[in-house]
């Protein structure tokens, strides 16, 4: 198992993905490509999140995003099986299972909470606007139905909110290239003080390499594969976001528990 981090100090070959061996990584499953050259990337000091008092945090999918469908018009393979259905038309039924396999709010919603879960529970993590009310604040419980504009960040103002961390997805859904059908998601996430500069943005086209191929018919039989697949692929988004969050390295609650727990005997 390979996992990358996008290293800003190695500076011979910039935008590179550097392989990294970190025990907290285990339970995820395959490679995910979080950023590759050209993605914006601005990293987080110390000091800057020291400004950081009462942060909100939120994720959003923007319109249009998905899930997507970007097999059979994208892969002349399954061009055999289709028959005489047109591969728009493949591609359209295809999608509405994958929309039923897993709602907007719980694709946008897994990003944040598995992130925060993975941050150090400590200044200004632990003093964060309750999610309740931010998405109360922002109307976004309806995520289904309400449009996905850019939130209006003004009215967390009177939540006490003084720095916002958005986690935004602009595309994911399926994709197939030689017949091997996978997961994909692209967006970005950032953090900024509320009426005042951006602090953190990091880009990622994420993508679970070594997992075995989806058959996209078999998806279609049980959109189930679909969504763990896409869980998959998510979390190792959020973790990669909570480690540029964490700059100084911090261990989370989990790390610690782990390191706690008792070896076991040769």
């Amino acid at each position: 198992m390979r996992i990358f981090r996008e290293l800003g100090s190695r500076t011979d070959f910039p935008g590179i993905l550097w392989p990294m061996n970190d025990g907290l990584r285990l339970r995820i499953v395959g490679a995910a490509v979080l950023c590759l050259a050209g993605c914006s990337h601005r990293q987080l000091a110390v000091s800057d999140l020291q400004r950081v008092q009462r942060p909100a945090v939120i994720s959003w999918i923007a319109e249009g995003a998905g899930p997507q469908s970007r097999v059979f018009r994208e892969d002349s393979t399954f061009q055999s099986k289709l028959k005489r259905l047109d591969a728009r038309e493949a591609d359209r039924r295809l999608q509405v299972k994958l929309a039923k396999a897993i709602s907007r709010f719980e694709t946008s919603d897994r990003l944040r909470a598995v992130a925060l879960a993975n941050l150090p529970k400590e200044r200004p993590w632990t003093q964060a606007v309750d999610p309740a009310r931010v998405a109360s604040a922002l109307e976004s419980f309806l995520v289904e139905e309400v449009p996905a504009n850019p939130p209006d960040y003004e009215l967390l103002k009177p939540l006490g909110a003084d720095a916002v961390v958005e986690f935004v997805i602009e595309e994911y859904g399926l994709r197939s290239a030689g017949g091997k059908a996978s997961v994909y998601a692209t967006g970005y996430g950032r953090m900024f003080m509320l009426g005042g500069s951006e602090l953190w943005r990091q880009s990622f086209r994420a993508a679970d390499a070594s997992r075995p191929a989806l058959d996209p018919f078999k998806v279609a039989e049980d959109p189930e594969l679909f969504r763990t697949e896409l869980a998959a692929v998510l979390d190792s988004v959020a973790e990669e976001f909570s480690r540029a969050l964490n700059p100084e390295g911090r261990p989370n609650i989990r790390q610690i528990q782990r390191e706690e727990q008792p070896r076991p005997k040769p």
